[in-house]
Order: C-alpha cells, then structure tokens, then sequence
C-alpha cells in the first residue's frame, strides 16, 4: 500500500481513539497512544513495522514544533512577573525528579550510568494539557493554581536544557573513541549546548525580521515552518540537539519579534494532524515484547519520578515560604508526563543504540499510566487544596 494510505490509517485511528476515551474524561493524548498501540506491529499489524520506521521525519517534525511551542513561554517579562518563587519551585521540582530517578537506576536497580542519566533527564518533563484541561473542567481558582500554571509552562523548557546536559554527558560516556580525554568529555557537552542555542538564536532573529515582511498569515505560517525545518536541519548537521536549538528559536521570537502573537497562533493551524500522527506513531512502536524485560525497572521509573516531582516541589515550596496548600499539594498535581517525554525517549533510542530502545518502551508504558492517573491526581489536589467544589 501507498505511504500515504498508511498515514490515514493512523490519522483516522488516533482520531477516534481520542473520542472512546475522552468518554471516560482522560486527555486525547492517551487516546492516540493506544490506538498507535492497536493498530501497530505488536497488535493488529494494520501499520507495519517498516512503515513506522519509514515515517520518522514525521516525529523529527512534531518535535521541533512541540520545542518551538515551549520555547514561546520562556519570555524575560512574564518571567519577571511570575516571580523568583515559580523560577525557583519549577527547577527543584524538575531536577528533584531527575536526581530521584538517576540515583534510583545506578544504585537500586544497577543500571550503566548513561542510561540511568537520559532515563532520569526525561523525568522532568511534565505534561501541562493533561493538568490543564482539569483546571478547565472545574474553574478552579487559588494560589495552587495561580503557581502551578507558570510551573507546568516553564517545567518543560528546564526539561529540554537538562536532557542536553545529561545526553551530551551520556554520548561522552559511551563513545568508543580511544582519543577522547577528560577535557573533550567535560567541553564537548558544552560545546553542543552553546551551539544548539547559538543556531537557534541566529534562526530566531532572522524569523523575527523576515516576519515583518510577510504578506498575510499564508506567507507568515511558510516564514515559521521552514526557520524550523532549517533549524532541525542545521542541528542534524552540526549533531546538536535539535530541541535546544528549536526552543531557542521559540524564545528568540518570544522576546524580540512585535507580531509574536501571530507568529504562534498561526501554527495552531498546521500542527494538530502533525501532533495526532507522532503520538500515535509512538504507540504503535511501542514494543509489547519488552515490557517483560523492563517491568521492574518501568515501575521504578514510575515511582520514583513522582517521589522526586513531589520532594522537589515541596522543598522549593518550603524555601521560598510559599503558601502551606503549594507546599502540599503542588507536588500531586504535576505527575501527567505525555509529548515532550515520549519525544526525548524518541532521540534517546539514537544516542544509545540498543538501551534507548528500553528507554522509550518505559517512557511510553509509563505515559500511559501517568495519563490515566495524573489528571485524577491533580483533581484531587485541587480539590484539597480548596480551590475547586466537586458537585455530586
């Protein structure tokens, strides 16, 4: 069958998938997952295995994208205005989780330390439209809220910066090059990082003016796509993380272009079918076989990144004499974990063959689990906390 044959599949699979369970209020994300499950090689077949695979620039474009659409709430203004206690909740329940998730995998469940660094970066990535749609449904209104927003925003970004540390670190670790000092290890993180942001930067400011010149929101959505179809390009060429760059294209436009509103909202028209099929060709790639192999490990994952997302948010909560609610209650309502995670797990499986395969098989059975009960879990928060009513 046609290529494109296969992408309808997928499409109308994730669909409809999306519409059986938000029957039972869970976030559509879930849903395209476990129809990418159904319909992939470990179920039905209806998507054979090298299709997925020979769909990949379908995923390394979502990704830049969903990169992009982070990058856009790092603006020095509303950063200012969030306050140092956000800034400062948001890193330590973010590196919190990594920190519980690294130490967990190296010493408890004896796992190389490369792998143990990228399992453990992924941890801090938070899903905000699962939390979200909860606050919606509700009207919730408080202090909880009015904190965990900004920190759901924010929390991604911290994610994408901490990955490329620790997977610079990783690709260190691992490589085989018998010429590589501690120096190069130390420096070449560095290096790509510094790099990454300055490709994004450069792209960022040339999207920013070319943005003025566009002839209507036509010629303006062209402008957004191709800066960041050139920069993922530019970052597979100089191998730098095509994340880091992305985001640094989004907060360039963020903090310097006059028409930014336009400059994002007009993607909102182009990106859902792209969204659709990246999550639900994650599902359908997702190998059933190895959940066997990795189920003791899937389920220290889980665990422990909840430990670390709630001890980190509290802790930055208590240090900044945040309100008694946040301290309590913050750490719950930050446990969904969907796109941003499965497409850190997706560049794992290339920075370590044969581990990042186990890696991206726990981050998706995991995203399911934390989609089915983080937004329970953030219901509950809220509702501890005071700030929605529950009518029966």
């Amino acid at each position: 069958m046609h290529i494109l044959y296969y992408i309808a599949v997928i499409l109308f699979s994730g669909i409809l998938m999306a519409r059986i369970v938000s029957k039972f209020k869970l976030p559509n994300v879930t849903g395209y997952l476990l129809a990418g499950v159904i319909i992939g090689p470990s179920v039905l077949g209806l998507v054979p295995e090298n299709v997925t695979s020979s769909l990949s620039v379908i995923s390394v474009a979502a990704l830049g994208f969903i990169a992009y659409s982070i990058g856009s709430e790092l603006n020095i203004e509303h950063l200012k205005k969030s306050g140092s206690s956000i800034i400062w909740i948001t890193l330590l329940e973010a590196v919190g989780a990594v920190i519980i998730v690294d130490l967990a995998m190296i010493f408890i469940f004896r796992q190389p330390v490369a792998f143990s660094l990228v399992l453990g970066a992924i941890a801090a990535a938070t899903a905000p439209a699962a939390t979200i749609m909860v606050i919606r449904q509700y009207k919730a209104k408080g202090p909880l809220v009015s904190t965990l927003l900004p920190v759901v925003a924010m929390d991604d970004a911290v994610a994408i910066i901490v990955f490329g540390i620790s997977t610079a670190v990783a690709h260190a670790i691992t490589s085989t090059d018998q010429n590589i000092t501690i120096w190069v290890s130390i420096l070449s993180p560095i290096r790509e990082i510094l790099l990454a942001l300055l490709i994004g930067f450069l792209v960022g400011l040339g999207l920013a003016y070319f943005s003025r010149k566009a002839k209507g929101e036509e010629e303006l959505l062209s402008f957004t796509i191709a800066a960041i179809f050139l920069t993922v390009g530019l970052s597979y060429f100089f191998n730098v993380s095509t994340l880091l760059a992305c985001m640094m294209v989004g907060a360039t436009v963020s903090n310097m272009a006059y028409n930014k509103n336009r400059l994002f909202s007009v993607m909102d028209r182009f990106t859902p079918p792209i969204f659709i099929a990246f999550f639900t060709l994650a599902g359908a790639e997702l190998k059933i076989e190895i959940l066997r192999q990795v189920g003791l490990v899937g389920v220290g994952y889980i665990v422990f990144r909840v430990i670390g997302k709630m001890l980190g948010a509290y802790l930055g909560a208590k240090l900044t004499d945040a309100p008694l609610v946040i301290q309590k209650y913050l750490g719950l309502a930050l446990i969904p974990q969907a796109g941003v995670a499965i497409g850190l797990s997706m560049i794992a499986e290339q920075i370590l063959p044969g581990m990042g395969v186990v890696i991206r098989t726990i981050i998706l059975s995991a995203t399911v689990v934390y989609e089915l009960i983080g937004p329970v879990a953030a219901k509950v928060a809220l509702f501890k906390a005071g700030e929605i009513n529950v009518k029966k």
